[in-house]
């Protein structure tokens, strides 16, 4: 277990933290019949983020009103420090929510989405609209997988209704292809925000369940945030997710939360859970305030996270229980909802103000949104006792 102490951590620090590109506001390659004035760039903030060779893709779910797409890319080539205009995928027939119509077989808010072993993209749809101001679910939750080779849909997983609640939001899933051995039928873990569950999705068997823990909850005494000196509520239940295949755990947390939390995956797979079982949940370590993502490097099972008040980036070897800072800074690092490890050691991660675009204090005079990258090579702090995590 991981204990987390915070004492006399050096701000200001970004050793081994770059910039790859930022913006104040987020812009799209817009086609000629769209309506500008329907879009509210005040509204439109990441959260999500997915790497492949040529593009980054990038989540902007549907909070408020003026989102025009919902889910976009990029290449990966843009110069540093550069705000390339986003283009919807795979196109903007997708995306006519931005728009008003809600056609439920196109994307409608997205949170997050992953890549599989075959190079095709999971997108996670959470089918809601304006979920800050409303919450309205437009459409049922849905899983849309594209072949990133031609960008077509080649399979579409409709989540069924037995295991949601009137109030779910899917906002992260891991793709654990380690049991079955085929990204067909990979088993998908999904998290179920503010109706507080964990749903699994048997893609071998095309069956759903789920689970409810106490730990899956927001904890209302850390509902409370501060980001340098701004403090906002936000009562979000299990968010951030990660899976070791190595030791076939998957980790977990909820925003408003002090505690990461690890289930054996074998308890997932098994099938539904039984009336009244006792989940072996463990609690896997203890931080000095809240985080959103979770990331695993699935080579030598290092977990990433972010804490917020410390605006940092850092890691702990599960086996070893080596942890390390990445990356310190409280200009770059305000607002973490994701991190993506990638198989070559790089660390990307997604910096989005969401506090400001919460709470309206956003201005398009500042730089909000941000991609950054670290080099695990180079950190500030290794193994240090006085450690916050």
């Amino acid at each position: 277990m991981m204990i987390v102490l915070l004492l006399g951590l050096c701000i200001g620090h970004a050793l081994g933290l770059e910039l790859l590109n930022q913006w104040n506001f987020l812009n799209y390659d817009f086609p000629p019949d769209y309506d500008i004035s329907d879009f509210r760039p005040e509204n439109t903030v990441f959260t999500g983020i997915e790497i492949t060779d040529d593009r980054i893709f990038i989540a902007t779910p549907r909070l408020r009103a003026g989102v025009p797409a919902t889910f976009s890319s990029f290449p990966r080539n843009s110069h540093t420090g550069s705000s390339p205009i986003l283009q919807a995928y795979p196109d903007w027939s997708f995306h006519a929510a931005g728009r008003g119509d809600f056609n439920c077989s196109g994307l409608i808010s997205v949170y997050r989405a992953k890549i599989d072993s075959c190079n095709r993209l999971w997108v996670l749809d959470s089918g809601l609209d304006t979920s800050i101001d409303n919450f309205r679910t437009a459409c049922p939750p849905k899983i849309l997988i594209f072949d990133l080779r031609s960008n077509q849909i080649v399979r579409t997983i409709i989540i069924p209704e037995d295991v949601l609640r009137p109030v779910s939001a899917l906002t992260s899933l891991i793709l654990d292809e380690s049991v079955q051995e085929s990204s067909d039928a990979a088993f998908i873990y999904i998290s179920d925000t503010v109706a507080a569950g964990l749903i699994v999705y048997d893609g071998a068997r095309d069956r759903s369940w789920r689970f409810s823990d106490p730990s899956m909850f927001p904890n209302p005494d850390y509902s409370k945030i501060s980001i340098v000196g701004e403090q906002f509520s936000l009562m979000d239940g299990i968010i951030g997710l990660a899976h070791s295949p190595k030791l076939a755990v998957l980790f977990y947390q909820p925003l408003a939360t002090d505690r990461i939390f690890s289930i054996p995956t074998a308890t997932l797979t098994k099938g539904p859970p039984g009336e009244f079982e006792e989940l072996p949940i463990s609690v896997a370590g203890r931080k000095s305030s809240q985080g959103m993502p979770l990331a695993m490097n699935e080579d030598d099972n290092t977990l990433y996270f972010s804490p917020m008040t410390e605006t940092s980036v850092a890691s702990w070897n599960i086996v070893s229980n080596q942890q390390k800072i990445l990356a310190n800074d409280p200009v770059n690092l305000q607002f973490v909802p994701d991190i993506r490890w990638k198989e070559d050691g790089s660390i990307y991660i997604l910096s989005s103000r969401f506090h400001k675009f919460y709470r309206r204090t956003v201005t398009p005079k500042e730089i909000n949104l941000r991609i950054l990258k670290v080099t695990p090579q180079r950190y500030i702090f290794e193994n240090v006792n006085n450690f916050y995590y």
